[in-house]
């Protein structure tokens, strides 16, 4: 049988900790002082509650904070710092990650996504993790994104194929291939990969996004796109057959578009989502446009996931200087999904 996160109608998000030697911790809790005044949605904390504490007092950040469970955080959420706590303890030393840390960092996105599908959380936000350590604990999954289409598909009983999206205020953004050096991006790219991830992002805009119809302006690899093959095939041979593709199967793709020209204020008025063939066509823009405020959302999940669009910051970490802007936007934008979900269920 098949399951599915019944989730969206839940009061309340479940923010993993991410990694601890990071500035997860300290980006929580400065979310939570923030929010009356920037209008943060309701979340609880999965980490280990004394190193929260710690981690408050070392940045000189006073706060209330509360063990508690995912049932009763919503309520807890106005007077203190919801934090639900983890079995594993972690190693607080800021800007040195610990393989140690490994059990604890995920068992927090396990218990998250247990939450959501148990219908606890409406969502769930990651604070940012750093793969060596990971690797280093015998982490045999290329990443934070597989990891959890890993954890989806073990639920849902088939493979989850997910796709990136940088989202900001100004630009969605989308990459084809991700992370890959860019001298394996032309032999990465298939019109499958094209056409599946181009649907993907259409379903979720239509039904996360409450976009009727989106518009997919779809970005050619070299420059020119292709300049009618002058400058490389793939604009012609690949990209070209697989928006006609989508285009037949009523999907309003069009390209493929020269990249060097998608991404002015004109140019952006006229599709809801840029379909880029790789990581930094797509983000390059969407960071540019809007560093603090763009969210990295995971598309194709059968549940929610949003995350900040920066790393763990080990360099600053513990200092009391990290700002929580983006952790900010990925928590309302959660939020948002999940009441559209809701409603469009």
């Amino acid at each position: 049988m098949t399951i599915v996160a019944r989730a969206s109608n839940a009061p309340i998000l479940a923010l993993t900790c991410g990694d601890p030697s990071g500035i997860g911790p300290e980006i929580a809790i400065a979310a939570w002082q923030a929010r009356d005044s920037a209008a943060v949605p309701p979340f609880y904390l999965l980490s280990d509650t004394a190193l929260v504490v710690a981690r408050a007092q070392m940045t000189g950040l006073e706060i209330a904070i509360e063990h508690t469970t995912p049932e009763k955080a919503a309520e807890v959420f106005s007077r203190a710092l919801p934090v639900v706590p983890l079995k594993a303890r972690f190693h607080d030393r800021p800007g040195h990650p610990d393989a140690a840390n490994a059990a604890g960092i995920i068992e927090a996105i396990d218990r998250g996504v247990d939450d959501v599908f148990a219908g606890r959380a409406a969502a769930v936000v990651t604070c940012p993790i750093a793969k060596k350590p990971l690797y280093d604990a015998g982490f045999r999954f290329p990443g934070h994104t597989e990891y959890l289409a890993h954890l989806a598909g073990t639920k849902v009983g088939k493979a989850v194929t997910p796709v990136m999206m940088l989202a900001g205020p100004d630009l969605r953004a989308v990459p084809i291939t991700i992370h890959i050096a860019l001298s394996d991006v032309p032999g990465a790219l298939t019109r499958d990969a094209i056409e599946e991830t181009a649907r993907i992002t259409a379903q979720d805009l239509r039904t996360r996004f409450g976009i009727a119809k989106p518009r997919l302006a779809v970005s050619g690899l070299n420059p020119h796109a292709g300049e009618g093959g002058a400058m490389g095939h793939e604009d012609e041979a690949v990209i070209r057959p697989a928006v006609e593709a989508l285009r037949a199967e009523g999907i309003d793709a069009f390209g493929p578009l020269p990249a060097d020209t998608m991404f002015h204020p004109r140019a952006r008025a006229g599709y809801d989502v840029a379909i880029c063939m790789y990581h930094d066509q797509a983000l390059i823009p969407a960071k540019a446009l809007a560093f603090d405020e763009t969210v990295n959302v995971t598309l194709g999940l059968p549940f929610i996931r949003t995350s900040p669009d920066h790393g763990t910051a080990f360099d600053i970490a513990g200092k009391g200087i990290a700002r929580p802007d983006s952790l900010i936007a990925a928590l309302k934008l959660a939020r948002r999904l999940a009441d559209n979900e809701s409603h469009a269920s």
